[in-house]
């Protein structure tokens, strides 16, 4: 039985990494999605494979830093769906390497933009259409560094540490209304975002951090978000889950 079926989902920077395998997975279950990104090959590339495969998905560009295209893609899933009931907020960047005091501003404004207030803007305009539909839930894409700090990524840490606290405070503003917010802290995982920008003895250094020896895939954070955005997870909000191969219990 899909466990999504009948619902519509919008998943953020789903054009690749985590987004896609979400997007990939939640198709799979029946969900109906809105997948956005401003990688427009990559999101077109994601939305083509849903629908190879006999899902459906329609891909917006959007930047998820702008007010007006978090409104322009929950617009763009009741126009197309007429109703929202899931959201995955994903969309994010990496950011600088820099010591606090040398850390580059445009850099900073940049990074919290995107992976701060792209969490808000997204559940500004997901939480009304939300609560027109009869409730919702929605996963926002934290980090184990929203949780813990490590040297050099002042932007992203505080980003992430933020993205856990709007998490909770939604959870408690709508708790009574049939909707449920909930957050997810992967390790360090095989992404673009991670491959792209490391060597390979970095990334073996990177693994070596973690208790299990490894890194991380997407689609063990997919399967994570499947259940805190399905109705097994009826009775869960507020709450953040660490998919991190044992980082944080160190």
């Amino acid at each position: 039985m899909q466990i999504l079926k009948n619902k519509t989902a919008i998943i953020t920077g789903a054009g690749s990494g985590i987004g896609r395998a979400i997007s990939l997975l939640y198709a799979a279950e029946g969900a109906r999605l809105v997948i956005t990104d401003i990688d427009e090959k990559g999101g077109n590339e994601t939305a083509a494979e849903i629908s190879k495969k006999g899902g459906e998905a329609v891909f917006v560009l959007a930047d998820m830093a702008k007010a007006d295209d978090s409104k322009k893609v929950v617009d763009q899933a009741i126009k197309k769906f007429g109703a929202l009931h899931i959201a995955v907020n994903n969309a994010g960047i990496a950011g600088p390497l820099k010591p606090i005091g040398e850390y580059p501003i445009d850099g900073w404004d940049k990074v919290i933009s995107i992976n701060l207030s792209g969490v808000f803007y997204g559940m500004r305009y997901q939480i009304p259409a939300m609560l027109a539909s009869g409730g919702g839930s929605i996963v926002n894409i934290a980090s184990i560094l929203g949780k813990v700090a490590t040297k050099n990524a002042g932007a992203y840490v505080a980003a992430k540490h933020g993205v856990v606290g709007l998490t909770e405070t939604a959870a408690l503003d709508y708790a009574e209304q049939k909707i449920r917010v909930n957050a997810v802290g992967p390790g360090y995982i095989v992404t673009p975002m991670l491959t792209k920008n490391l060597d390979e003895a970095t990334l073996k250094a990177i693994a070596g951090l973690h208790p299990m020896g490894r890194l991380g895939v997407s689609e063990e954070v997919a399967e994570l978000c499947l259940w805190l955005n399905s109705d097994k997870a009826s009775f869960v909000t507020g709450a953040y889950y660490n998919v991190d191969g044992g980082y944080l219990a160190q």
